[in-house]
C-alpha cells in the first residue's frame, strides 16, 4: 500500500474570485450553463488518461497517481451532484463534511482497478452534468454551506466544482 498523501488543508474557494496560477481556470470565463460540457470533455480527458502504462505510479511519495486522481474525480463528480440536488430541493442546507484523504485511504484507491475507475467516471460526470443542465435560473441562485461555513449559490458551487476537475487534469499533466 502506498503511503499516506500529507491532507490538502487549504481552502480553495478564493478560485471563484480571481483565475488559477496553477492550472489557468478563469472562474469568469465560465457559466453554469458551461458545465454539462465541460464536465463531459474533461471526463473523456480522464479516460485517456486511465489508458496510460504508468498510471498508478506517483510522481512523488506525496502526490497521487493519476489512478488515485482519478477516483477523486469520479467521487467528486458524486458528491457535487448530491449537493447540487439537496440546494434544488432544501432551503439552505449545510453540506457533511467530507474528507478526501480518508476516502482515499479507505477506497483504496490506489488498489482500484483504472477500467472500472474509467467506467465509474464517465458515469458520475454524465449524471453531475444532466443535474447541472436542468438548473433553472431561480434554482441557480439557491444556497447552501459547507461544514466550515463555505456558502455557495448553485452556481458558484457549479463553478468551484468545475475548477477541482480542470484542476486535477492539470495535475496529471493531461
Amino acid at each position: 500500500m502506498p503511503e499516506p498523501i500529507v491532507p490538502d488543508t487549504k481552502d480553495w474557494t478564493w478560485v471563484l474570485e480571481r483565475p488559477c496560477a496553477e492550472c489557468g481556470f478563469d472562474p469568469g470565463a465560465h457559466t453554469l450553463a458551461d458545465l454539462p460540457r465541460l464536465m463531459h470533455d474533461t471526463a473523456t480527458v480522464w479516460s485517456q488518461v486511465l489508458l496510460r502504462p504508468d498510471v498508478r505510479e506517483r510522481p512523488t511519495p506525496a502526490t497521487w497517481s493519476p489512478l488515485e486522481y482519478a477516483c477523486h474525480v469520479r467521487d467528486v463528480h458524486r458528491l457535487f451532484a448530491d449537493r447540487v440536488e439537496l440546494m434544488i430541493n432544501e432551503d439552505k442546507p449545510r453540506f457533511a463534511n467530507w474528507d478526501q484523504d480518508e476516502t482515499a485511504t479507505a477506497s483504496r484507491y490506489a488498489d482500484q482497478d483504472p477500467a472500472e475507475v474509467d467506467a465509474d467516471l464517465v458515469e458520475a460526470a454524465g449524471h453531475v452534468a444532466g443535474v447541472y443542465a436542468t438548473v433553472t435560473p431561480e434554482a441557480a441562485q439557491r444556497r447552501g454551506s459547507r461544514s466550515n461555513g463555505s456558502e455557495f449559490t448553485v452556481t458558484t458551487l457549479g463553478l468551484y466544482h468545475l475548477h477541482d476537475v480542470v484542476h486535477h487534469v492539470h495535475d496529471v499533466g493531461a
